[in-house]
């Protein structure tokens, strides 16, 4: 078993395996890893529940691909199985709506001196964030 780390509404680490790039972990591990249990109706989360069928979209065998399950659970989902990582993101109605509401999530970032400031600080104040990626 190796690890997997889960980016996600938070961090989360989970004992796991990687087959062909595919993030693979128990399904008694889902809850941990996702907020989703796997039920006889579907995955659930609270009174939410998305129908998956059989559930062979998700199950390799008897695990379960973490990024079929964000996929059944309308989230985007990148894997880099050389790092160990998923990143689910946030489920696509909520970007839409965020997109069309023209409202950005709250989130917290540091600056160059280790302070933190949330977004909503600068409410009603007019603000650019500059974001790039090495990768």
């Amino acid at each position: 078993m190796k690890t997997i780390t889960i980016l996600g509404e938070e961090v989360t680490t989970v004992s796991g395996e990687w087959a062909d790039g595919r993030p693979l972990i128990k399904p008694e591990d889902l809850p941990a890893a996702t907020g989703w249990t796997l039920k006889p109706e579907g995955l659930c989360r609270g009174d939410q529940c998305v129908m998956v069928g059989d559930g062979s979209a998700i199950r390799v065998g008897d695990k379960l691909d973490l990024a079929a399950v964000a996929n059944a659970a309308d989230q985007p989902a990148l894997v880099d199985a050389d790092a160990g990582v998923v990143v689910v993101g946030r489920p696509n109605a909520a970007r839409r709506a965020a997109v069309h509401d023209r409202l950005a999530p709250d989130f917290t970032l540091a600056d160059l001196e280790g302070v933190s400031h949330r977004l909503s600080d600068y409410a009603d104040k007019k603000r650019l964030l500059v974001a790039f990626s090495s990768w």
